[in-house]
């Protein structure tokens, strides 16, 4: 089938797709890249394209490293966690042959979930089972907390506590349902305008207010950014979150400071899929701590549900920060500096579309 005319070439289309695309020679270097292998991987395609496909894409995972050196054989792979030039990702893979061209292949990534829904509407259904339990269980806990609140009424003194305490325990059980039940809702996000450093100051007011351990939270705000398109109110929830957990992680650590840091990200744009088509999100927010960062097996998996790095934590927090990005058109994303002792949560946002009002 010839191309319609001033249709555009091959090239034109590949510099278009929202995921990475390597061309790699028989001697596994990197020959071309388009702009998505560019922002995927943290690299220039003039960089990228004097490295070797291992050098550019580094893989813990022996096997699926040797598998990825055979240059005739299809190869597909999902949720694999790679290190690029922007730090570690967990991808989707895939290798090609050119048999035109024996020992050429081209290369794929997309992040999870960028490929279109499966990813997201797989775990929607995962998260939406808790919720529709969590309907269930509010209704017999509803009448466990009326009858507990009529035998305080009528117990004695010496047993009005423990009528109490089952009251306490009742709405600790309806909060953690609640939580369960934001991560499931499928319920649109209605976007606008949001004067980013507004909803970061706010945030910081209320963990300052609920907190009396002396941490310090300290702005690196470009006072140049424009308005970002987002929730506010979801917006300052993700905030205090992440602050909150901040200040927790280095609750040992003397003189802590947890800096929010934005800018905009120049050179370097992601896309994330949002009304099913791309979308730059230049805009970064930054929350450091210098706290001993989240357990080593539990980096990859920082932002799914019941995972947490708390000895008593119920792991649903940075699963809602997640989702409520998600609904918002952003993304976020964890990091670890060894190095310098340091914790990165990265937020990106789309510019607005508009001004607020």
């Amino acid at each position: 089938m010839s191309a319609s005319p001033g249709a555009p070439d091959a090239a034109a289309q590949i510099s278009g797709l929202i995921f990475a695309v390597l061309l790699v020679n028989e001697a596994d270097c990197i020959i071309e890249a388009n702009p998505a292998a560019e922002e995927l991987l943290g690299r220039s395609a003039g960089k990228l394209t004097t490295m070797e496909l291992g050098e550019a894409i580094v893989i813990d995972d022996e096997r699926l490293r040797e598998s990825l050196t055979k240059r005739d054989a299809q190869m597909i792979v999902r949720g694999i966690a790679i290190s690029t030039g922007q730090g570690g990702r967990r991808v989707n893979i895939t290798s090609s042959p050119m048999h035109s061209h024996p020992g050429w292949r081209v290369v794929t990534l997309s992040e999870l979930g960028q490929e279109g829904n499966d990813g997201d509407d797989e775990e929607r259904v995962e998260l939406r089972a808790p919720a529709v339990l969590a309907h269930e269980i509010k209704n017999p806990l509803s009448a466990i907390r009326g009858a507990s609140q009529l035998i305080a009424r009528r117990a004695s003194e010496r047993d009005r506590p423990l009528a109490t305490m089952i009251e306490g325990e009742v709405d600790r059980i309806a909060q953690l349902i609640d939580r369960m039940q934001q991560l499931g809702s499928r319920s649109s996000v209605q976007t606008g305008p949001c004067n980013l450093h507004e909803a970061i100051r706010n945030a910081m007011a209320t963990v300052r207010a609920g907190r009396d351990d002396g941490c310090e939270l300290v702005e690196e705000f470009d006072p140049s950014l424009p308005p970002v398109e987002a929730d506010q109110g979801a917006l300052e929830q993700v905030l205090i979150n992440l602050l909150a957990n901040a200040c927790d992680a280095c609750s040992n650590v003397e003189d802590a400071r947890v800096s929010v840091r934005t800018r905009f990200v120049s050179g370097l744009v992601f896309s994330a899929i949002r009304l099913g088509k791309a979308t730059r999100l230049p805009i970064e927010i930054t929350v450091t701590d210098p706290g001993p960062g989240l357990p080593s097996h539990l980096r990859d998996h920082a932002f799914e549900p019941f995972v947490s790095g708390k000895p008593h934590g119920q792991g649903l927090g940075l699963a809602l920060v997640r989702k409520l990005l998600r609904d918002m058109g952003g993304r976020i994303a964890h990091e670890r500096d060894e190095r310098a002792g340091l914790t990165h949560f990265r937020i990106n946002l789309a510019v607005a579309d508009r001004k607020p009002s």
